[in-house]
């Protein structure tokens, strides 16, 4: 591989990785479940969840909207360590939610990611999610909600 392909390649992850997190912001499951290989997984520990295949990814995303009332999630660099057409990294998060019970959460946690290259590019085989620190307290604000019409 030369310098160039490996430059592509990051660049390429590093979208997966942004384009995962806009498909949770816009609560597009569908997508969501289209940057995993066919035996991809997505494992949330904390909740704890554990979607095996994008049929489960989507699955669970049709139910997002009936546990939470929003969620804003924020994608930051991590690493990511190359090996041919494989390939791990670490993507950093720091999120805030509330769900429709009332349960709030603002917390911060790392995707431990393993990638594989695919005839439509890059794919996650797994996610992982591990929190690393979360706060409870109750927020504060609220989303925007709509003005009513005049």
């Amino acid at each position: 591989m030369n310098d160039f392909q490996a430059i592509a390649d990051r660049v390429e992850i590093e979208a997966l990785r942004g384009e995962f997190t806009d498909a949770v912001m816009m609560r597009d499951y569908d997508r969501v479940a289209r940057l995993f290989t066919a035996d991809g997984a997505l494992r949330m520990p904390n909740i704890p969840v554990e979607l095996e295949g994008p049929e489960q990814i989507r699955a669970w995303g049709r139910r997002v909207p009936t546990v939470l009332d929003f969620l804003v999630q924020n994608t930051h660099p991590g690493m990511i360590r190359l090996d041919g057409d494989t390939a791990s990294g670490r993507a950093y998060m720091s999120e805030v939610g509330r769900a429709l019970n009332g349960r709030c959460g603002i917390n911060y946690a790392i995707y431990h990611d393993r990638y594989q290259r695919t005839d439509d590019g890059w794919k996650f085989t797994e996610r992982v999610y591990e929190v690393r620190y979360e706060d409870t307290s109750p927020l504060t604000g609220n989303p925007p909600r709509p003005a009513a019409d005049a």
